[in-house]
């Protein structure tokens, strides 16, 4: 059986095919096969749209969350609510570290001032179509000083801010009223780490 070190793959081409806001590729590969010898030539398109950061802030003193709302075109067809609840994010910006962009879409989403970050994962969003990634943070935060409608009028974004019991917005992902990937993974890991959180930040 082959080892890991035999993994391999050839790029034979690869096209523009649009290019916009975003780009599409179209790529021609192959790829070593678990069984040994190597696949047949792929053709596939590839979604680049850059990579991105997002941060859960959370209250560890009243042991709460912020969320933001907003529309999401792309949930149109979906068959469910296209104002979706989701934690701050951004696409990250040339020369922008992740780090600095939760910082400053923070200010442009919510008016809202991160103190401190714990890392929770970095992960690919839908590797089987783009090379996008999430770097994603958890954000201390005062609660208190947070609220309101936010965003950037020359992007067109209509941002309500929520400020969500962290009892609540578990209760929101079990009914389904969160159905994205990001605050999914974000509510789940700080379900896990809440009391390491808490005592951290304290």
């Amino acid at each position: 059986m082959p080892t890991f070190s035999q993994k391999a793959v050839e790029l034979f081409d690869k096209t523009v095919v649009y290019d916009g806001c975003f780009q599409i590729v179209r790529c021609r590969v192959r790829h070593t096969l678990f069984a040994g010898g190597w696949s047949k030539e792929i053709v596939c398109e590839v979604f680049e749209r850059g990579h991105a950061a997002s941060v859960l802030p959370y209250d560890p003193i009243r042991d709460e969350v912020v969320l933001v709302e907003q529309f999401r075109i792309a949930a149109i067809d979906a068959g469910n609510d296209a104002w979706l609840w989701e934690p701050i994010a951004g696409t990250i910006e040339p020369n922008e570290s992740p780090v600095d962009l939760v910082h400053r879409e923070a200010q442009e989403e919510a008016g809202c001032v991160v103190a401190d970050l714990i890392p929770i994962h970095h992960f690919y969003v839908s590797p089987a179509s783009t090379t996008e990634t999430m770097t994603l943070f958890c954000g201390r935060v005062d609660t208190t000083k947070i609220g309101g409608i936010h965003g950037l009028i020359e992007e067109n974004e209509d941002i309500q801010v929520h400020i969500v019991s962290f009892k609540t917005a578990l209760k929101m992902l079990d009914t389904g009223k969160i159905h994205s990937a990001t605050p999914i993974i974000a509510l789940q890991w700080l379900a896990l780490h809440r009391d390491e959180v808490k005592q951290r930040w304290a």
